[in-house]
């Protein structure tokens, strides 16, 4: 799970500073602030990862995939082109252990339950390429580190400053191998420089072939490709709900960035073991699960999916709103039973460890149950061991999830990380990192947070006694 991110450069943001990311994290802040950029960064990763090209450095996205953002100046900060840099921290679901390459018994030579990484990506010769990148860890009480970085020219007379543009701006594609607390030991007579990095993150073949201690390299790799597979998203904007569902047995890595698979997914679901919700507690099926929470934050008291007829494909979402009512189709109920249903059907459909990225989860649910959210959040994280980053302009869920801090029975100030975006006078993003105390409170609250409710009741008041008073002149 990710427990750090910071970039800069990348379209709003002239530079993040650390962002914590907890078990639970959310932005919030004003239209246009840059919050969803930061959603959007990981997104970009996310696609660069489950691109087939293995030469595009960052995949900003087409109509397909989860962000369209297009071209390198459409993302750079003020359109200034200047190098994006980022790094993250996430722990990893087991240790990774490295395997001594040079030992015929599989002497561990490393051990590392978190990882970091770090780049620059840059535009060279109207081309996205890859300055360098960095991947370390802690074994023990050393630090490591292996990575890539472009290959210095010769000095040739120039400062540090030419030499710096010089490399920004060439079409050399070499690059060197580049290690902390590790020496790498060359294979004798292929002494020639590496071809460009794998995409973003990824060491070449000839990383491996051109050094004779250096085959684990491959699972730093796979480590940071996971962290993006495990990483799984729903956007604002979800399906209108059908009449009936096709389903031929297919098991859907998600809902869909739409919500588009909910139901598959759920009918999928069937077949995956029951979940446990703590000691002393019955597990649930996934759907069992969605019913319960369905019922709970006050939308129906009955949830089924029915096989329209035997040997059929086709399924209906059938619905009871009340308990003495009649049964009905969810398209002829209300719309905010098609809206939370996939964000419930993902919370508890995706696998434990995954990172599920949420962006306004709360669009047309009532207040009431924009509150809820927040308990379906929490119990997610506890009993699923999941992680979710929300985005949201929702005081409701905000106001719950200090409650439940302050009664200190289900979640803890430690395990939310809550921000405020916003924009300075230049039109830069800034993150304000909101310090909530043991008790829920929150000290630093920015100005017109959610807006000026003081102020509209005061602007309220003056207009009912200004018509007041006129309405008894007359």
């Amino acid at each position: 799970m990710l427990t750090q991110l910071e970039f800069q450069n990348f379209k709003s943001w002239k530079r993040t500073e650390n962002i914590h990311i907890a078990p639970l994290t959310g932005f919030f802040g004003t239209n246009s602030s840059g919050k969803t950029s930061i959603l959007q960064f990981l997104l970009m990763l996310k696609q660069t990862v489950e691109s087939s090209d293995r030469q595009r450095v960052l995949h900003t996205g087409d109509d397909k995939t989860y962000v369209y953002l297009g071209t390198y100046y459409d993302i750079s900060h003020r359109h200034e082109l200047a190098p994006i840099d980022f790094s993250m921290n996430w722990t990893l679901p087991k240790p990774l252990k490295i395997i001594d390459p040079e030992s015929s018994k599989n002497r561990p030579l490393f051990t590392a339950d978190a990882l970091a990484f770090q780049a620059s990506i840059a535009l060279k010769s109207n081309n996205i390429s890859v300055n360098k990148f960095q991947y370390s860890f802690q074994h023990e009480s050393s630090q490591y580190a292996f990575g890539m970085q472009r290959q210095v020219r010769p000095n040739n007379g120039q400062t540090n400053d030419d030499q710096i543009i010089d490399n920004l701006t060439s079409t050399n594609q070499k690059y060197e191998l580049v290690t902390d607390g590790y020496e790498a030991k060359r294979v004798r007579g292929r002494g020639w420089a590496l071809p460009k990095p794998i995409k973003t993150y990824g060491f070449p073949d000839q990383s491996s072939g051109y050094y004779q201690n250096t085959g684990f390299l491959s699972d730093f790799v796979l480590a940071f490709e996971e962290l993006f597979h495990d990483l799984y998203y729903l956007g604002p904007l979800r399906e209108y709900p059908n009449r009936s569902y096709a389903w031929a047995g297919e098991r859907p890595q998600d809902v869909g960035r739409r919500g588009e698979l909910a139901v598959q997914a759920l009918l999928a679901s069937r077949s995956l073991p029951k979940l446990s919700r703590g000691r002393g507690r019955k597990k649930l099926t996934v759907e069992e699960m969605v019913a319960k929470w369905l019922k709970e934050l006050g939308l129906i008291d009955e949830f089924r999916l029915e096989e329209i007829a035997e040997n059929r494909k086709d399924y209906e979402v059938k619905v009871r709103r009340k308990s003495e009512a009649s049964e009905a189709l969810i398209t002829d109920v209300g719309f905010g039973v098609s809206q939370i249903l996939p964000v419930l059907v993902l919370c508890y459909y995706a696998p434990p460890g995954s990172t599920i990225v949420l962006e306004q989860p709360e669009i047309h649910l009532h207040p009431s149950i924009q509150a809820g959210l927040a308990d379906v959040f929490i119990d997610a994280i506890k009993t699923r061991r999941i992680q979710i980053i929300v985005e949201s302009h929702s005081e409701h869920l905000l106001r719950r999830l200090q409650r439940r801090i302050a009664e200190s029975e289900e979640i803890t100030n430690e395990e939310t990380a809550l921000y405020f975006c916003d924009l300075n006078k230049s039109g830069q993003s800034v993150l304000t990192n909101l310090n909530v105390d043991p008790y829920g409170n929150i000290s630093n609250w920015p100005d017109q947070f959610f807006g000026d409710e003081m102020g509209e009741l005061i602007k309220m008041a003056e207009a009912a006694m200004n018509r007041k008073m006129s309405e008894e002149a007359v």
